[in-house]
């Protein structure tokens, strides 16, 4: 209930001071505050806590387990997915030189523009009190029509077992559904907003950075896991074109606590650049394409063990692939 209520307090779409709600609409920032709260999704530090019946959590462990130990040469076919594997370099590649790589791509015939939307793969650990930590992998497509209308489409599919049947927890259940099963499909009237994410994001890295705080609904400056937290919102919202990218490099570049740590393949099997943050109990990785400095990954894994939960050091929290 605190966070519930942290939640309520924070977004605050009709504050003392502000036109009362019935008396007429909401101003464009009482309405992004209002979205944000009726569309929040759990961020990397926030526990989702699923509530499972009894006899559903029993019969999703039996299926599973069915699938983990069917035999030695089975492939798990829900099992969490494992820390993406660094090799190191010689010489890592700083930011700063990826962002001039950036830079040099913007400049390039045919460079990549901007582009209103995302293709996403995602996997999130889900966690309850008294049950095993389960990990669900989606990937979402979202695509603007140019009335300013929109369409959303998720389907449930884990890259690294094609074709093998995936878990999730749709109202409370956990069972398994087939590959490339729907989860939503819609589409929404035409809408637009001036404020972040939805509006436009700049390419000046100034006005970036600004926009950026502006969508995590703070006046102070983002901190390093407040600016991760901010990019991968932008980023399931927008495919950014290159001069997007080396203004988001340039940025990224200037941020405390990344450090190069070597070259990684992501799960999508696209070669990347790592940067790492350390925080309290977690280590974020941000993967960036070598050669434009786009940002391909982001992923959150535990470094402490939190027992209460199920949670052992190493397992990924999260991770997220953005695509073109």
């Amino acid at each position: 209930m605190a966070d519930e209520l942290d939640l309520l307090r924070r977004a605050d779409p009709v504050p003392a001071h502000g036109p009362h709600y019935g008396d007429g609409p909401l101003d464009h920032t009482a309405e992004r505050r209002l979205a944000a709260l009726l569309n929040e999704r759990p961020a990397a530090r926030r526990r989702p806590r699923f509530v499972w019946s009894l006899a559903a959590a029993t019969a999703a462990v039996v299926t599973v387990l069915a699938l983990l130990f069917s035999g030695p040469g089975a492939t798990p076919a829900v099992a969490a997915p494992r820390p993406l594997t660094i090799r190191a370099d010689a010489t890592p590649v700083s930011l700063t030189e990826l962002a001039a790589r950036a830079a040099r791509q913007a400049q390039a015939q045919g460079a990549p523009k901007l582009r209103k939307g995302t293709h996403v793969q995602s996997w999130s650990m889900g966690m309850s009190d008294d049950k095993p930590p389960v990990t669900l992998p989606e990937e979402r497509v979202v695509r603007w029509k140019a009335d300013g209308s929109h369409t959303e489409l998720a389907v449930a599919t884990d890259p690294r077992h094609p074709g093998r049947p995936v878990l999730r927890d749709d109202a409370g259940a956990p069972h398994l559904v087939e590959d490339g099963h729907v989860l939503t499909r819609q589409t929404y009237p035409p809408s637009w907003s001036d404020a972040p994410p939805e509006s436009t994001p700049p390419h000046d890295t100034a006005r970036l950075r600004a926009y950026l705080q502006e969508a995590s609904y703070t006046k102070t400056t983002l901190t390093t896991p407040e600016l991760l937290d901010a990019v991968a919102e932008l980023l399931d919202n927008w495919t950014l074109g290159a001069d997007e990218s080396a203004a988001l490099a340039r940025l990224l570049a200037d941020t405390d606590g990344l450090r190069p740590v070597g070259r990684v393949t992501d799960r999508l099997g696209r070669e990347g650049q790592a940067y790492e943050y350390d925080g309290a109990g977690y280590r974020r990785l941000l993967i960036m394409a070598p050669s434009t400095g786009a940002v391909l990954g982001l992923e959150t894994v535990y470094t402490k063990a939190q027992p209460e939960y199920g949670v052992k050091a190493g397992d990924v929290m999260d991770y997220s692939a953005w695509m073109r």
